[in-house]
């Protein structure tokens, strides 16, 4: 019989990794698993209570918010918040950054960014959706934590995961040394690990994206879409289109099977859509770590430094050999290819 091994004694195992946090980022992430089995807890009775439906407000985009898009930010706020590991949250659901200051946190080290619930337009129909955060260390010494904190570069993170409430619930994450993934064991309330050191294919034949607005995305990526559909028996294609509309659920499937994720610039959003900090980072180093590749069509991702908080972005990222086949597509002769060990990790 095999033995079980929950998130907590996994990440008390790989507290060694980091000598310098003393068990302080490993009550973060404990921290944040808390949360993510409340929100979990919500999700699977949304259509038994009043927690379907918009909220009636609007987030810092614009965009409407859901019920349970509120809950599960004020989740995970209030277990940031009564951790006191973390000095500063970065939320997809807050205009400004939200400083703790209380008497547990004025030393705290850790800055996390967090996209709450992701794929919320999801959630009334009953289609999988999920949480994404960031951990970053805070760099400044004294006083109060400074928005530069926060605007760090996505190679500077300590720590970055995401949890899909799916028809299991899992909680993937990564600190610079591989991946690994835990699915939630309802029976004893524990995350456990189920899927040890992931890697991601070098190869796929999924492409995941919103063909719905392909003419207005760029003529390198219509291209690329189009190669992805034609026929080749050599090549294993035409590959096979999958999109879900929660980045979550999408990503998770190719990092399984293999495949690309695209989220390019269009009419309607020429810097991208998808928000650099607490979006695009975290999975970029998710899949990094993983062995995939993580750019914005001429940038490394983890590479970016953020101007402002809510930033955005076009990215694209999975499988090594599909992303350096759509960079021909994108940038021609003038092709850079990018090398999925060329991850690095974290400090």
């Amino acid at each position: 019989m095999t033995a079980v091994k929950t998130l907590g004694q996994f990440i008390i195992e790989k507290q060694a990794d980091f000598p310098y946090a003393k068990g302080e980022l490993s009550r973060l992430l404990r921290d944040i698993g808390i949360a993510a089995k409340i929100v979990n807890r919500e999700v699977n009775k949304a259509g038994l209570v009043d927690i379907l439906g918009d909220a009636g407000t609007t987030n810092v985009q614009g965009e409407g918010q859901k019920k349970l898009d509120v809950y599960a930010n004020e989740q995970f706020i209030a277990a940031l918040r009564s951790g006191g590991e973390c000095c500063v949250v970065a939320s997809e659901e807050n205009d400004e950054c939200i400083y703790i200051e209380s008497e547990i946190s004025k030393n705290a080290k850790y800055i996390v960014a967090i996209d709450p619930l992701d794929g919320s337009s999801n959630i009334d129909v009953n289609v999988a959706i999920g949480t994404i955060f960031s951990i970053y260390r805070r760099q400044s010494l004294d006083g109060k934590p400074l928005i530069s904190d926060v605007l760090q570069k996505g190679s500077e993170q300590v720590a970055a995961g995401y949890v899909i409430y799916g028809s299991s619930t899992m909680l993937v994450y990564t600190t610079g040394k591989g991946v690994n993934g835990f699915t939630l064991d309802p029976s004893i309330g524990e995350f456990c690990l189920s899927h040890p050191n992931m890697r991601i294919p070098k190869e796929g034949k999924i492409y995941s994206i919103n063909e719905g607005n392909y003419v207005h995305f760029p003529q390198g990526v219509k291209d690329y879409i189009k190669y992805c559909q034609e026929e080749d028996i050599n090549s294993g294609r035409p590959y096979t289109s999958r999109y879900i509309g929660s980045m979550v659920a999408d990503i998770h499937r190719n990092l399984i099977k293999g495949g690309i994720f695209l989220y390019p610039v269009s009419s309607a959003y020429p810097k991208g859509k998808l928000r650099l900090v607490y979006e695009c980072n975290p999975m970029a180093f998710i899949l990094e770590q993983a062995g995939g590749i993580a750019i914005d069509g001429s940038n490394r991702i983890l590479d970016i430094v953020p101007d402002h908080l809510h930033q955005r972005s076009a990215i694209f990222l999975g499988s090594e050999n599909m992303v350096n086949k759509l960079m021909e597509f994108l940038s021609g002769s003038n092709l850079m290819t990018y090398k999925a060990d060329s991850a690095i990790s974290a400090p």
